[in-house]
């Protein structure tokens, strides 16, 4: 049996398992990555899979593009070996030390405080999610899901239920697209998450006319698609002169503030949706001088008494 067999095989039977984005990407990785370079392979060795994954590296793929390509192809290959057509092979695929994670945008303090007093000056539907991403740390995909019904204005809580992505869907048909609205990311993902007394104001000023049915950034029942907003928010940002970071730079501006501020960090991993707190230690967690000089003085004190 060839690669492209089994993989034919394996979606089949992966289909009924996982969310139809996670499919989608998975239908992406093995058209556009697996089948081309080892569709007609019967076997498949860690050294061909290692000079693939140097070669997507050397392309400028993302490291952790590579990383979700390999973890498909295993599992075609790991469900190949279930059927009895493959040998199992233990691959150790290595990444080169200087392909790490990008330094995250973040914005200074000023800037973050600067882009949320100039929506609270003039607020609308639209500016209001860049106000949530700045006070909750969403992700875009979530607070385009956002609906009033979500918003619990009389216990001031947040409710994110729900992702809105843009996916590949049938594979008969490669180039169609459809917009989703499905479960959060993760059940992790699945959170509720506290107002503060400002997020809480402005979204009350915004309310009026609404229907729990209507989407919080539309302002109707059709949903503003995540690469639309994110436009939007481009524009809106450079027209008003704000300091500027990617969107999803605004969700790491809410952690790092929780984390400067003190916020213990369980707590911060919890209302971020991570899967697990070594996700946020990774990511956020970074001591900087001042921090490591303030914990050696603290040892030199317990070792003095």
């Amino acid at each position: 049996m060839t690669l492209k067999e089994a993989a034919t095989l394996w979606k089949e039977d992966r289909k009924r398992f996982i969310k139809t984005s996670s499919y989608a990407m998975y239908l992406n990785h093995i058209r556009l990555h697996i089948i081309p370079i080892f569709g007609e392979k019967t076997d498949l060795s860690e050294k061909e899979v290692q000079m693939y994954v140097l070669e997507l590296l050397e392309n400028g793929v993302a490291a952790s593009t590579v990383r979700d390509i390999v973890t498909v192809l295993k599992m075609i290959v790991r469900y190949g070996a279930q059927m009895g057509v493959w040998a199992f092979p233990i691959w150790n695929i290595k990444y080169p030390s200087t392909v790490g994670r990008k330094e995250i945008e973040v914005l200074s303090r000023e800037d973050h405080q600067a882009i949320l007093d100039h929506i609270r000056s003039n607020p609308d539907c639209r500016s209001a999610g860049i106000y949530i991403c700045l006070s909750t740390g969403l992700r875009i995909g979530e607070i385009c899901a956002l609906q009033w019904k979500d918003i619990d204005m009389g216990r001031m809580i947040l409710h994110v239920r729900d992702t809105l992505e843009r996916v590949y869907t049938p594979e008969n048909d490669e180039s169609h697209t459809q917009l989703l609205l499905s479960s959060a990311k993760t059940h992790n993902s699945i959170r509720d998450i506290p107002l503060t007394k400002d997020l809480g104001r402005l979204l009350t000023n915004l309310l009026h006319g609404k229907k729990p049915e209507d989407f919080v950034l539309s302002g109707s029942e059709r949903p503003l698609e995540p690469r639309t907003y994110r436009n939007y928010y481009h524009h809106y940002i450079k027209s008003a002169g704000l300091p500027y970071v990617r969107f999803h730079g605004l969700r790491h501006s809410f952690a790092t503030r929780c984390i400067e501020s003190g916020c213990d960090y369980k707590t911060v991993s919890v209302l971020l949706g991570h899967s697990n707190i070594s996700t946020t230690l990774n990511l956020y967690v970074h001591p900087n001088n001042e921090q490591k000089l303030k914990c050696m003085e603290t040892v030199s004190r317990y070792l003095s008494k």
